[in-house]
Order: structure tokens, then sequence, then C-alpha cells
């Protein structure tokens, strides 16, 4: 793995997150999709799928499995305002990425721009996967950070967006591992207004590179873009990344998220309105699902439907048998 940094010793930030780091006023994420894309998706599965895993006997044994995260820190400056999460470097450079570049192991200082690969300890980070861990217990599923890049780039900080050329150019340079290897990428958004957003499953055949999830910077737990900064956004979005589609996906008409126990839904939930119900039966909204847009705070649970469909997902997309 890669990062771009001029570092010169060990490097360490434990600075608190400035107040003034632009926070979306709902929830916002770029991952909707059309009922046409829905329907093309769901096509392109039916045709992939094994049949031995889509049925209930296929599914009532499964081997828990440990999908590897890389997280790339995209920062404008040093200050975790300018997004430098914190974090403390604990090991030396292991690999670097140009041949003839010498690095002693018996010293830290390097001097120069590199590109090199690092594993870092950070507290948010780790108790960003602790998160997503505890969210997707039930379906087996865990995660650990195999490691960290940092890159300073105020164009990509502020400007990656779904279907932008500093996205591409982003993952491009950073991304690493296959369908099963999760990339999260923490930016400002500082010019679309986003929390996050993420691939689905089925995209990866087509362009691996572009792969992963990128969540605003401030959203991981203890960061300021209250009231979503518990860390719910990544969960969200790595639910996109399982297959999982919104709740309110189709409104109250057609299939819906294509979860049969997830009440259907007219449009998406802000804030924690208990008791809404915008659809005509299938109870009141389920505005405790991660993939409603409520707050962080009111963020529950996925359902034992979206467990089994996330399981599907990623045994047929991602190579990921449970």
């Amino acid at each position: 793995m890669r990062f771009t940094a001029l570092l010169t010793g060990v490097l360490a930030s434990v600075a608190s997150f400035s107040s003034a780091q632009r926070i979306p006023a709902r929830r916002t994420c770029g991952s909707e999709l059309t009922d046409a894309q829905v329907a093309q998706a769901e096509q392109i599965f039916a045709q992939t799928a094994n049949a031995t895993i889509q049925t209930d006997v296929g599914i009532l044994a499964y081997t828990p499995r440990v999908i590897n995260v890389y997280w790339h820190i995209i920062r404008s400056g040093t200050a975790v305002s300018q997004g430098n999460i914190p974090y403390v470097l604990s090991s030396l450079p292991i690999a670097p990425a140009h041949k003839g570049l010498s690095i002693s192991r018996s010293h830290c200082a390097i001097t120069r721009t590199v590109t090199m690969h690092l594993i870092i300890s950070a507290s948010q980070i780790t108790n960003q996967i602790n998160v997503l861990n505890s969210a997707f217990a039930s379906s087996d599923l865990s995660f650990t950070l195999a490691g960290t890049t940092v890159t300073t780039n105020s164009n990509w900080f502020n400007n990656v967006a779904p279907g932008t050329a500093q996205q591409t150019a982003m993952k491009t340079a950073l991304r690493v591992g296959g369908a099963n290897t999760l990339n999260i990428y923490s930016v400002g958004f500082t010019n679309s207004g986003l929390l996050g957003y993420a691939t689905f499953p089925w995209n990866y055949a087509s362009n691996p590179t572009d792969d992963g999830v990128v969540i605003l910077f401030s959203s991981v737990p203890g960061g300021t873009a209250s009231p979503y900064n518990l860390g719910q956004t990544a969960t969200h979005e790595v639910g996109h990344w399982t297959g999982l589609y919104h709740t309110f996906q189709g409104g109250c008409s057609g299939s819906g998220d294509l979860v049969a126990d997830t009440p259907p839904e007219s449009s998406p939930a802000y804030g924690c309105p208990t008791g809404r119900d915008t659809c005509p039966g299938g109870g009141v909204d389920p505005i405790h699902n991660f993939m409603d847009y409520t707050n962080d705070a009111c963020m529950t649970h996925f359902t034992a439907g979206q467990t089994t469909r996330l399981r599907t997902q990623i045994a047929t997309f991602r190579g990921i048998a449970l």
C-alpha cells in the first residue's frame, strides 16, 4: 500500500476536530440508484448467483469471515480540521514504492516526498472499525485494519465525489487488494456536501479500481459532524458495499429494497421520527435501520433479511463465502 506525504520523524496528531468543519444539514448519500439501475443490477445478480447460496438450506451454517480494511486518509493540511484524522505512526516504512529509494530502518527521518507503505494505529479509525464490527456482527462478517495511508492533496480532499476526475485519480493511486478487500477513503466533501458514498458488489467486475467506500472524515466516532459522528455513515456505506439498497428504494410501490422484512418507505427519514409511517401496509417506517437516512444515534440494526441478502451478494460478487 502507498501514501504520499512529506515526513520528518515520527508523525503524530492528537488535535481535536475544528468546529468550523462544514456539516451537512441532512444525511446525504451519493449511492442512490434509479429503479432502472436496480432492475439491471438484479438481473446481473440473478445471472451470476450460485443457486446453492440463495436458499435457506444453503445458508444455515456460516463460517465467520474477516475483511481486511485499508484506510486512506486524504487531507488538505496537517490540522485535524483539514482531514488529518488523529493517528500515531507505529512502524517504519516497510516497502519503498520506487526502485532506488533507500530507507534505513535505523532512522525515522525521511526528508523528501515519497510513496510508501505504513502501518498506522489510530484511535478514531480503530473506533470506526469497532462500530463496523458491532453493526455487522449478525452477518458473521468482521473487519480488521490492515493498513492506513496518508495523502496530502487539497484537490482530492475538497473535490472527490462520484464520477469526478479527482475520485478517479485518488483511487487509481491508492486502492489495494481485490474484490474482498475494503478500501475506505476519508475526505472533506467540501464542494459536494455529501456524507458518503460507495460502490456496489456487482460494480467490481467492470471497474475494480473504483471499488470502495468514501466518507466524510468528521463522521468517524468522535468527529464533529454531529448528529452524524458516531460512525454510522461508514456502516451505511459498507451496507451498500455488501449489496444493500436504501430502505426507501422504490418508495411505496414495486419491489423496494428487495428485502421482505424491511417495511416500505416512501422517502428518506431524517432525524429520528418515531412512529413515521409513509406507506400503507407493512408497518411503520424502518427509521432505526442502518440503510435509512436518520441520525447516527437513531440507527441500530440490519434486519435478518438484509443479512441474508448481503451474504449472498458478497459470496456472488466478492468471493466471500460465509
